[in-house]
């Protein structure tokens, strides 16, 4: 059902301090900031050969970013991003086993112009759990 790895996010309180640390001091390829206000967010990515980074900020007051920042002020990870080949598929199945999707089920546009979902934590070990459409 998972594919492969597709990003881990990291919330990080100043997107560019954190943009400019990847790029400078870890000499990896950063992508220009992209504003995602469906998501609240805005985001980098940093490009690695077998998968990506993606920096984020909040966005706004209503970001669920803020909140997740609030509790760790320093930053840290968010959440960990699988691609499928069938999200309305996999979102099904994972509804049959008793998994939660997050919001009203319906997949949003995410950040690479793919439908994704989102599944609660609590149902992954404690990990914020994105699905991309591959």
């Amino acid at each position: 059902m998972l594919g492969r790895l597709n990003h881990v996010a990291i919330a990080v309180p100043d997107l560019e301090k954190a943009a400019k640390i990847y790029a400078s001091v870890l000499g990896a390829k950063v992508s220009a900031p992209q504003v995602e206000l469906a998501h609240g967010v805005r985001v980098v990515f940093v490009e690695l050969p077998n998968a990506k980074i993606e920096l984020m900020e909040p966005l706004g007051e209503n970001s669920p970013i803020k909140t997740f920042l609030e509790k760790n002020p320093a930053g840290g990870m968010h959440h960990v991003c699988y691609e499928v080949a069938d999200i309305m598929v996999v979102r099904d199945k994972l509804i049959a086993e008793g998994a939660r999707v997050l919001g009203d089920g319906k997949p949003k546009t995410g950040a690479h112009g793919k439908p994704v979902l989102f599944l609660h934590p609590k149902d992954f070990c404690g990990t914020l759990i994105e699905l991309e459409q591959a």
